[in-house]
């Protein structure tokens, strides 16, 4: 372009053609070059050519695309005879600069100027869109009456600009009568129709435009596809399928459509978007082309698919073929897989390539993507100093700095943000309150809790589209926080706006607090229930030891045509072991098979209670049968073999464990020591506990205490266990005495026995075991005076001893047998057989040959 005007200016004597004026000034517009426009336009006046009509729209089309829009409009007022052409300048110029208002007003200036021309299809298409953003319905109601009565409104381009602005209105039916009276229709009056019921979310109103689109004259473009494709992901999954494979296969008889890059990135997003990885793999493979959207589309879709690594591999594939700078989307796109992954590497290495350019470094979004990601890696300082950088803070930026403290349970530091979110001028939305109430429920602050309450109500955010999401947070944090009270009266207020997620938080609150009848009230008035609501009332009855009622929602929750998810089968397990029902505990187990539920804390679940009905080789094998062990399930094999007073194989899976680089926890150490006081292996036993201060670095509990004080005292130590027990770091509890006093009496050792009984009741006095341990060793020494002196004192202070429960499952049916209870239909049958059983065992030991 400075080339040709160089040769324009040094051709002084011969007369410059207008014709290459104008051509230098539409190339000026195109490349926005206004400071060479001016210089052009400098030229022109000196020669005395601004008069010509070519020379004059050429400057204005100039300063209209390059949005000088002051010497746009200086320039139009001093042309004299303006055309159509010369107004629909200026009003493009206008209108694509976004200044919306004066758009309007300057074409009703054009409709009330006398000699200057009306306007005509191409201005209405101009202004139209201009009405749509502005949002003033009073312009969009004024065009649309001029179009009517121009005689405009049926012709083609204005029809369309006319669907476009009523549909992006959300006035659907003004939009299907334009449409309709469109007389020659064209694929941009079609593409405006589905797009506007698109964005109104009438999807089957939409893909029946599309099919009488596909079986008229009007052949779909690459822009009718990309708006049709998005709408198959909103359909069912059997029909989203069928209808986005059958656009493909048209796309694919189409070789105008085949390789458009746009219609295969929708296509792409499509298979990704509903969980085909191999159809959209394979699509991306055959692409010619591939732009930035392409590979945004595979990193981002990898990654919804929770295929992490397949996305930071596209990533990494894409930064090597591309060989261009990353835009704000794919890092946008790549920080939350470097987040999943906690690969902290990369994320740092994509945050110093941000650092480096300063376009993406003022980028706000990305900004607010790097803090989320610093704090999903628990580097929450990194997070803070992130936040702290960014420019120009949105809402998004305080919300995301907000959660990260609040999911740390950095009170003080969240203290202080949010105060500072305030003085910034910042106002709170729904998302930080229900950030600050999740905070106040994990540290169980009831005020801080009535506080957030009480500002959601007056600032109007519980009132908004929020309202049942924020109230059910709330309905939760007053629960959690022990006040059952003002969750009820919550739910109360909620009663017109109550979703599945608001009963399941009361029935919940209810169930923590044992009010099973308020949480049943609740959840026989549901109309609509979720595998969530039902798991709380499984959970709730089996933890209360109401077998029958849990395993009755079990059963009812089949019979309403719902699949036990994983959390079901894991709240009816314990259920097997309250029944001793290996029948009913088998039939999960082959349950969870079937359903092909791999986790390994219901795999551990299984184990511990096939431990205790009895199958410790059932629990072996499935021990066996896991590949993935974790300390869960060490543990639970620990306290099988325990439980079964297999002491040494309890010692062998406990070493395994170590070998493995698990480190153990108090529970399991504790379940090794109870194997070891089981099995009386006593030396065995002191080595575990020794280890856990001097190997494992633990400072041992009271219950721990209380396996070696039971291992000494079982294998005769008494002594050594009274001298274990005064050496103690810490006072010992009724625990430990009490089970030395069992010791005693164990092995008959009065004198021991009434020593440690006098420590044990000045200790405990409440629990009935410790006084009938001891009138039990009185009675065996024949020391009756001890023996009524324990009686009289679990007289006095009126404590009674439970009575003695049994059961067992014979043929699938449970048999209860209490103490003093006769109850039992088959009774006189089981009292014979004793009898019988009795008397044999009383003539072997009479016989004279035994």
């Amino acid at each position: 372009m400075r080339e040709a005007l160089s040769v324009l200016l040094q051709r002084r004597s011969y007369e410059s053609s207008y014709q290459v004026l104008a051509d230098l000034l539409k190339s000026c517009a195109v490349a926005s070059g206004i400071k060479l426009g001016k210089s052009v336009h400098a030229h022109v006046i000196k020669e005395g050519h601004h008069c010509c009509h070519l020379i004059s729209k050429a400057l204005l089309n100039m300063y209209a695309k390059c949005r000088v829009l002051d010497d746009c409009h200086k320039l139009f007022d001093e042309i004299t005879d303006r055309d159509t052409v010369t107004w629909n300048t200026l009003l493009s110029g206008f209108a694509g600069s976004g200044r919306h208002d004066h758009t309007v007003m300057r074409f009703f200036n054009m409709l009330r100027a006398v000699r200057d021309p009306k306007p005509s299809a191409v201005t209405l298409a101009i202004v139209i869109p201009v009405c749509t953003r502005s949002g003033t319905r009073g312009a969009r109601r004024s065009v649309h009456a001029y179009a009517m009565k121009s005689g405009m409104e049926s012709q083609t381009l204005v029809g369309n600009a006319l669907v476009s602005m009523y549909a992006k209105s959300g006035l659907l039916l003004d939009a299907c009568v334009v449409f309709g009276e469109i007389f020659d229709k064209d694929v941009v009056s079609y593409n405006a129709a589905i797009a506007g019921l698109a964005e109104n979310k009438l999807v089957e109103d939409a893909f029946r435009l599309f099919t009488e689109m596909i079986k008229g004259p009007v052949m779909p473009n690459y822009a009718t596809i990309v708006n049709v494709l998005p709408l198959c992901a909103a359909m069912g999954k059997t029909g989203c399928d069928r209808l986005g494979k059958e656009i493909h296969c048209y796309v694919l008889r189409r070789a105008d459509l085949e390789d458009e890059t746009s219609v295969n990135n929708a296509i792409l997003s499509f298979y990704l978007k509903v969980g085909r990885i191999r159809e959209a793999e394979s699509l991306f493979e055959r692409m010619k082309f591939r732009d930035s959207v392409s590979w945004n589309s595979m990193i981002a879709g990898y990654a919804s698919n929770g295929q992490w690594l397949k996305s930071l591999e596209t990533f990494r594939c894409f930064v090597c073929v591309k060989m261009v700078g990353l835009d704000p989307i794919t890092v946008i796109s790549i920080l939350p897989v470097c987040a999943q992954l906690s690969d902290l590497q990369v994320g740092k290495e994509i945050h110093g390539y941000v650092l480096r350019h300063p376009a993406l470094c003022e980028d706000t979004s990305i900004g607010n993507a790097l803090t989320k990601f610093y704090a999903k890696c628990g580097r929450t300082d990194a997070a803070f100093g992130t936040f702290s950088l960014i420019r120009h803070k949105d809402l998004i930026s305080w919300n995301t700095m907000l959660d990260a403290l609040g999911v740390n349970l950095l009170k003080t530091q969240f203290a202080d943000l949010f105060c500072l979110m305030f003085v910034e001028g910042v106002k709170p939305d729904a998302i930080t309150i229900l950030t600050v109430v999740h905070l106040c429920a994990s540290l169980c602050r009831i005020d801080n809790v009535k506080e957030t309450h009480g500002y959601s109500l007056r600032s109007g955010i519980l009132h908004g589209d929020a309202e049942p999401t924020l109230g059910n947070a709330l309905l939760d944090a007053y629960a959690k926080c022990g006040n059952i009270e003002y969750a009820s009266k919550l739910f109360d207020n909620l009663s017109g706006k109550r979703n599945v997620v608001t009963c399941n938080s009361m029935i919940s609150g209810y169930l923590e607090h044992g009010s099973h009848d308020d949480a049943n009230t609740i959840f026989q008035s549901m109309s609509e229930r979720d595998i969530t609501t039902w798991n709380l009332m499984i959970r709730g009855y089996a933890q209360n030891e109401c077998p029958d009622e849990a395993l009755r929602l079990f059963h009812e929750l089949q019979h309403h045509g719902l699949r036990p998810d994983p959390m079901t089968v894991m709240s009816i397990i314990p259920v097997c072991g309250q029944m001793a029902s290996v029948h009913f505990l088998r039939q999960c187990h082959g349950y969870i098979i079937r359903a092909c539920f791999d986790d390994v804390h219901l795999m551990a679940a299984l184990l511990d209670v096939y431990s205790k009905c009895g199958n410790i080789n059932a629990a072996y094998k499935l021990y066996q049968s896991t590949p993935w062990k974790d300390l869960v399930v060490f543990t639970a094999m620990v306290g099988g073999f325990a439980m079964h007073g297999m002491g040494k194989e309890a010692i062998r899976v406990f070493e395994l464990m170590l070998e493995c680089g698990i480190k153990p926890d108090h529970v399991v150490i504790t379940a090794v020591l109870s194997a070891c006081r089981h099995a009386g292996l006593i030396n065995e036993g002191l080595l575990v506990f020794n280890s856990i201060d001097q190997v494992h670095r633990m400072k041992p509990s009271m219950e721990q205490y209380a396996c070696v004080v039971d291992l000494l005292g079982r294998g005769g130590q008494i002594k050594e266990a009274l001298s274990f027990l005064n050496h103690m770091p810490i006072a010992p509890n009724a625990n430990l005495w009490g089970a030395l006093l069992g010791a005693c009496r164990a092995h008959h050792d009065v004198d021991m026995g009434h020593v440690v009984a006098d420590r044990l009741l000045r200790t405990e006095t409440t629990d009935i075991g410790n006084y009938v341990v001891l009138s039990n060793l009185y009675a065996a020494d024949a020391r009756w005076d001890g023996v009524l002196e324990m009686r009289k004192m679990m007289k006095t202070r009126d404590l009674k001893k439970a009575a003695g429960c049994s059961w067992i499952e014979v043929g699938r049916s449970k048999n209860i047998f209490v103490a003093g209870d006769y109850s039992h239909p088959e009774r006189s049958l089981i009292y014979s057989t004793l009898r019988h059983l009795d008397n044999q065992i009383k003539e072997l030991y009479e016989s004279p040959y035994t």
